[in-house]
């Protein structure tokens, strides 16, 4: 985890890895670059065995992520217009895939991309300030980053089609009320709530989380029974591992666990 980037920062503390889009100049727009940047990013994050949980943020106080940059988007044609989107949905999938949760820190606008980033994490945290949604019909195109799809599957369809179609954009009040986002703070206590839930997490059992996180991925695709055939391997699976009978004991020696994913 000691790449250096130019558009992008990835830090380190403990378990926990703070991803941040810095292009504050262009209120962390998406360019080519930067989407290459979180992808390496991500990876590296993905392959630590010591990180158990990612915080996904924007640099500054305006902006997670407004969108993507207009200024390089302007003049492509249909085969750029393909090649980028199949980058940035390989962004996004890398954080439903990966096996460590993701958090994002909504701080501010969290636009077109920046939406699609967001909702393709576990959860995600708003300041009071932000402004959240899909506007890209006003630039004549629509989402490409998967938000037409992630949208659908995470608020009601009727107001995902709403925000696509219309371009509505929700404050933090509104995208909590709607499930959107699941708390809002204000500005300076945004990272810190994020910190916290990470914190949590990563006192948890890692390989059951990582087993919960992608059972209820699959699970929204897969008709009940399948879904639940897939849950009763994994839960007999768990019981193979170290961190099952780690937990165990510890709970009955009541004392805390000391989880080692495997």
């Amino acid at each position: 985890m000691g790449k250096a980037f130019e558009n992008i920062r990835l830090e380190r503390d403990g378990a926990l890895a703070l991803v941040v889009v810095d292009r504050q100049d262009r209120l962390n727009a998406l360019n080519t670059a930067t989407l290459v940047e979180l992808l390496a990013a991500l990876s590296d994050v993905s392959a630590d065995e010591s990180v158990r949980v990612l915080i996904l943020t924007g640099a500054g106080d305006r902006a997670f992520v407004a969108g993507a940059d207009v200024h390089e988007m302007v003049d492509r044609g249909y085969l750029e217009a393909l090649r980028f989107a199949e980058l940035g949905q390989k962004v996004c999938a890398a954080l439903e895939e990966m096996p460590k949760p993701c958090i994002a820190a909504i701080n501010g606008y969290a636009l077109g991309g920046g939406c699609e980033l967001a909702i393709a994490c576990d959860f995600a945290y708003a300041s009071t300030d932000a402004l959240i949604g899909q506007p890209e019909v006003n630039l004549g195109i629509i989402p490409g980053f998967g938000g037409t799809q992630r949208l659908l599957r995470r608020i009601p369809a009727g107001l995902a089609r709403e925000m696509v179609i219309t371009g509505r954009m929700l404050e933090a009040d509104e995208a909590l009320r709607v499930g959107l986002v699941n708390a809002v703070y204000a500005p300076d206590e945004l990272l810190d709530a994020a910190h916290e839930t990470a914190r949590a997490i990563a006192e948890k059992g890692p390989l059951a989380v990582a087993r919960a996180k992608r059972l209820m991925a699959l699970g929204l695709d897969l008709p009940l029974g399948a879904a639940n055939a897939l849950e009763r391997e994994s839960f007999a699976g768990l019981f193979a591992t170290e961190d099952q009978t780690e937990g165990m004991r510890a709970f009955l020696a009541k004392r805390k666990p000391e989880f080692r994913g495997r």
